[in-house]
């Protein structure tokens, strides 16, 4: 009898391990290979900007041209406001900055008295460079139209609305042989900028169109015409979240 309870405690001294450890197996099984990914119903889209542009003069006398290459960089932060359940309706605000390069025929300069100059280059005047630059604080508004959802990160956008600017440097670059001229203090120039835009495209490819509503240059003239010249930008804009 004594033999006989030694070997039932000896069986049950060994199950006690092997059913702790069957227990633990099936508490593993039970853990999912993969963490679950969390959908955000509360996501946001295209929080940050960067653009490239051609720039274009418009509302030019027929005496002014463009000539070389013209062109911008854009780039800045907006904060997106979903307007529906669904979030692909929305209304966006931001700040941005903004660099433009313009190439013409249009010299600005200064007289002895410190009074702007403003005159078209001819054929027979010899010179390499004739262009100014901007450089813009931008504050971006839109109304936004997209086909995204929480899941995916590629759908098509319609964005359009308007971007206030303001120009804090402006400089004018005229180079010929043995000269040059530079301005960047010129009255006549509006610092103070307004603009449509609109924006469509799919996933990383956008095109973007930026029209001014103000002139450049609306008190100054030339051969006794006002010189009621805007700009206009197109190019791609890309959106990162």
């Amino acid at each position: 009898m004594n033999k006989i309870f030694k070997a039932f405690f000896f069986f049950i001294f060994l199950s006690a391990p092997l059913s702790a450890q069957t227990e633990f197996e099936n508490r593993l099984e039970k853990i999912p290979d993969t963490v679950p990914s969390v959908i955000d119903s509360l996501y946001r889209e295209d929080q940050f900007y960067v653009g490239l542009t051609f720039n274009l003069i418009s509302n030019k006398p027929e005496t002014i041209s463009q000539s070389g290459f013209s062109g911008g960089v854009h780039a800045g932060f907006t904060r997106d406001f979903p307007l529906n359940k669904r979030r692909n309706i929305a209304i966006a605000a931001g700040l941005g900055w903004s660099f433009n390069s313009y190439s013409h025929n249009l010299f600005i300069g200064e007289d002895q008295n410190g009074e702007s100059i403003f005159r078209n280059l001819t054929r027979d005047i010899d010179y390499s460079t004739n262009r100014f630059s901007t450089h813009l604080i931008e504050a971006p508004l839109e109304f936004r139209w997209r086909t995204s959802t929480a899941e995916t990160y590629k759908f098509w956008r319609v964005y359009t609305g308007l971007k206030l600017g303001y120009i804090y440097h402006f400089k004018t670059n005229f180079v010929q042989p043995d000269n040059q001229v530079v301005q960047t203090d010129v009255p006549e120039l509006d610092r103070f900028r307004m603009g449509a835009t609109f924006t469509f495209g799919y996933n990383t490819f956008n095109f973007h169109l930026y029209y001014s509503l103000n002139s450049l240059f609306p008190d100054a003239q030339l051969n006794a015409e006002t010189i009621d010249i805007s700009v206009f930008r197109v190019g791609l804009m890309f959106y990162v979240l």
